[in-house]
């Protein structure tokens, strides 16, 4: 191929991959893959904390006031929490063993 100033020079085939460098991608993929786990793990933990903050607030604080909250405010609030977060817990644990379960039984669909 010709350009303005001459004829370009040949444009090299790519390398052949190597074992070395596939184990790189393979590597890059895996340390990918568990960053992306942490995030999404940081962005379910943060939507946890704002619908369980919301939900308490919406039943314990009745009339918002420019005052401090009360003891029975603070209390039912904790309380809340964490029944909430046993909840959480709960919902969290059999779902896990419910993918176990269905990971360990062939012939059930995966999800």
């Amino acid at each position: 191929m010709s350009s303005f100033f001459g004829s370009s020079p040949p444009v090299p085939p790519p390398p052949a991959p190597s074992s070395a460098s596939s184990g790189n991608v393979t590597s890059l993929k895996q340390k990918l893959q568990e960053q992306l786990k942490q995030d999404l793990a940081i962005a379910n933990a943060q939507e946890l904390l704002d619908v369980m903050t919301k939900k308490c607030y919406k039943g314990c604080i009745t009339k918002p006031s420019s005052k401090p909250m009360t003891r029975s405010d603070e209390g039912c609030l904790s309380s809340c929490m964490t029944r909430y977060m046993q909840a959480f817990d709960v919902i969290s644990r059999s779902y896990q063993n419910r993918l176990l379960k269905e990971k360990a039984e062939p012939g059930l669909p995966e999800y």
